[in-house]
């Protein structure tokens, strides 16, 4: 069977299980975000308060954070080009920049996350000319970069709080940072060795129900994967897309400051980075789309136990959350519709023809920008 069979993600689970499942994630969801509007209706006084800031900013730096943020949607744009041309497709930096903005924009809004962002960046690499193999090869880079970026931001913030003493954090989190920065690169510099285990995984869940490798979704997937393990990714490539995960992250980062300086409030420059990498771990978990709730409420609890005042940090974070998550969510499905419309007049988009290069094209252009 050949490679462009592979099946989509989840296609052959039960229909009974999966609507169960979505159910479930989306009440328990539901469930959160009420125990927010709880709290703040709790704190009516300091949510008016922060309310009235948001009514003052000041116009320069609430643009310096949409810009910052446009910023980190050509961060993952240029971090999906760089992982598409080791597979020997190139789409143009416009097409990504839109696909980033719609993936962010599903991602924000969809329950069922990241499983849908994921299917949908997936079918439009397909539609570009990648093959199923070189699609998920992207998925898994951007995935490995982003952990990285966002580990090391968080490294960082918790360097930065124990060298001013302020306390509240200790060398656990530090360690666990460090542990996922390492074994993230490990996997970016040695993603053979691991490709070539989901291989043998593959292989020995078959063997043990007793069905044919060879035809099965199974056996789709392990040719998948031995194809994955011939697309070259050269040691300036590895830390380009690191670099670009982690500018990713940087640039979002620059949001928040930016919002704190358009609300007219201070910044705990000792504690405000582990406080918004903090919040982005917390918020990774998929319960709401987007973080929705919980974001809002980690990122405020700690910038307060860093010294901000109460109104100061929930505005701050509501102008930040007004960027970053509800224009984002308007911008991304403007770039769905863009997609479709431009999929409509050009089906081809890509330059290339669907194919799996052979290993010597590829190696030949993975040094190149």
């Amino acid at each position: 069977m050949a490679s462009s069979d592979l099946p989509e993600a989840g296609e052959h689970l039960p229909r009974r299980s999966r609507g169960w499942w979505a159910v479930a994630r989306y009440g328990l969801g539901l469930a959160v975000l009420a125990l927010v509007i709880v709290l703040l209706v709790g704190k009516r006084g300091e949510l008016t308060g922060a309310l009235q800031r948001l009514r003052d900013v000041q116009p320069f730096w609430v643009l310096v954070a949409v810009l910052a943020e446009i910023g980190a949607v050509l961060m993952l744009a240029l971090l999906q080009r760089r992982a598409l041309s080791a597979t020997g497709v190139r789409p143009s930096t416009g097409l990504l920049y839109l696909l980033s903005m719609a993936n962010l924009g599903i991602a924000n809004s969809v329950p069922g996350e990241p499983v849908v962002s994921g299917a949908y960046r997936y079918r439009q690499y397909r539609a570009w000319g990648a093959t199923s193999a070189g699609s998920a090869w992207t998925l898994f880079i951007v995935l490995m970069s982003q952990a990285i970026g966002m580990s090391a931001l968080l490294l960082g913030g918790v360097v930065v709080a124990l060298a001013t003493g302020t306390g509240g954090v200790g060398t656990e989190a530090a360690f666990g940072a460090l542990v996922i920065i390492l074994a993230a690169g490990a996997v970016l510099v040695r993603r053979d060795l691991l490709l070539r285990l989901a291989s043998v995984v593959v292989r020995i869940a078959h063997r043990a129900t007793g069905r044919r490798t060879t035809g099965s979704p199974a056996g789709s997937i392990e040719v998948a994967l031995q194809q994955m393990r011939e697309i070259p990714l050269s040691r300036r490539a590895t830390v380009e897309v690191a670099a670009l995960g982690a500018g990713f992250w940087t640039c979002d980062f620059v949001c928040l400051v930016a919002s704190m300086r358009a609300v007219h409030s201070g910044i705990p420059w000792h504690g405000v980075l582990l406080a918004y990498g903090a919040a982005q771990v917390v918020g990774s978990v998929p319960v709401v789309p987007g973080g929705l709730g919980v974001i809002e409420g980690s990122l405020s609890v700690v910038l307060v136990a860093y010294g901000m005042g109460h109104v100061a940090a929930v505005s701050a974070v509501l102008m930040w959350r007004l960027v970053t998550y509800w224009l984002m969510i308007a911008a991304g499905w403007s770039a769905v519709g863009a997609l479709e419309w431009l999929s409509r007049r050009r089906p081809v988009l890509a330059r290339n023809a669907p194919g799996v290069p052979e290993p010597a094209q590829l190696r030949s252009c993975q040094d190149e920008p």
